[in-house]
């Protein structure tokens, strides 16, 4: 029963890693696949390198789109379009 109370703060370190670092990144994680996997022409993004665009035309063979912007159309990997960013352009302005 000693042995435990040795081992009592290095589990608490694990459990707490777990719960504020590993976990909150496994669900972003998912909600990005999920947004990913949910894009459909028509949607107005914004990749992580801050380029505005309109989806055009998806493939699923290599799981990249085309993107329309005011220089012309431009293929990314669906990867490369940013969940938050493109959420705050789809929000609707508080007034």
């Amino acid at each position: 029963m000693e042995n435990i109370g040795q081992f009592l703060p290095l589990i608490l370190i694990f459990v707490v890693a777990y719960f504020f670092m590993i976990r909150p990144q496994i669900k972003r994680q998912k909600d990005e696949k999920k947004f990913t996997s949910e894009l459909k022409k028509g949607d107005r993004i914004i990749t992580k390198s801050g380029l505005h665009g309109k989806i055009v035309e998806l493939n699923d063979k290599d799981f990249s789109c085309v993107i329309e912007t005011m220089a012309g159309r431009l293929k990314f990997d669906r990867s490369a379009i940013s969940l938050e960013m493109s959420r705050k352009l789809k929000a609707p302005e508080k007034k």
